[in-house]
């Protein structure tokens, strides 16, 4: 015997709606295996990748607009400066990093450092437009990104030649962050005090030199090598 859900009337048994109301009729075995079916789809099917090219494509066209844009406001509307030369050289400098990565992914690693250097000149170039002398370019700016370059190229060449391990390449980056410090500043002493000296990164080279004696150390014995792995779960 079953009843209306809604005016309570009694129901027979062959009847899908309530002669009285119209209600429909629901058996509530039906209404459970309705609640276990999902409306999902059981089976997984894999998204299709996005496609090296078409992102390529994409991030390249966007950087396209966002140039000529900037260009377009430069020239009609905001004429103060040359400002849109930092935003054409951003553009610019972002595709060149980007290039190995979204776009020709088989490059070699060593041109990729390489091209991005040259991009970061001519970014600098650029900026030189918004500033009333170049001299800082010349004196200081090439010098830097290059000697960048250069050791950017040194540390990857000792990832990929040398042992691999992460207590060597901690070696091989605080090696990397010393010669980085004392080359920044006798770069940047020789263009701002007209003499080259060691000051601030002497503190750092000395922290590094300590630090890489210890690595060395540790690298050096097996037992405390092995410690320390322990110790550090790697």
């Amino acid at each position: 015997m079953s009843y209306c859900v809604n005016c309570g009337v009694e129901l027979d048994a062959t009847i899908k709606d309530c002669p009285l109301c119209n209600t429909p009729v629901i058996n509530p075995r039906e209404l459970k295996e309705a609640q276990k079916r999902t409306p999902f789809p059981v089976e997984k099917v894999p998204v299709e990748m996005v496609k090296r090219k078409d992102m390529g494509l994409l991030v390249s066209i966007v950087l396209v607009a966002i140039a000529v844009t900037c260009a377009g406001l430069n020239l009609f509307v905001f004429k103060q400066n040359y400002w849109s030369v930092a935003v054409i050289g951003a553009c610019l400098l972002l595709w060149v990093i980007l290039l190995p990565e979204i776009i020709y992914h088989r490059l070699n690693v060593y041109l990729a450092v390489f091209l991005d250097g040259l991009a970061v000149i001519v970014y600098l170039y650029l900026l030189t437009w918004l500033t009333e002398s170049n001299e800082w370019f010349y004196g200081v700016g090439v010098e830097i990104v290059f000697f960048i370059t250069i050791l950017l190229e040194a540390y990857i060449l000792c990832l990929r030649v040398l042992p691999k391990s992460i207590l060597t390449y901690a070696l091989y980056t605080v090696t990397a962050l010393g010669i980085l410090c004392v080359g920044l500043e006798l770069l940047i002493d020789k263009l701002v005090r007209a003499e080259i000296s060691v000051d601030w990164s002497a503190i750092m080279a000395t922290i590094c030199i300590i630090i890489d004696v210890a690595l060395i150390c540790v690298l050096s014995m097996r037992r405390l090598r092995n410690a320390v792995r322990r110790r550090l779960h790697f």
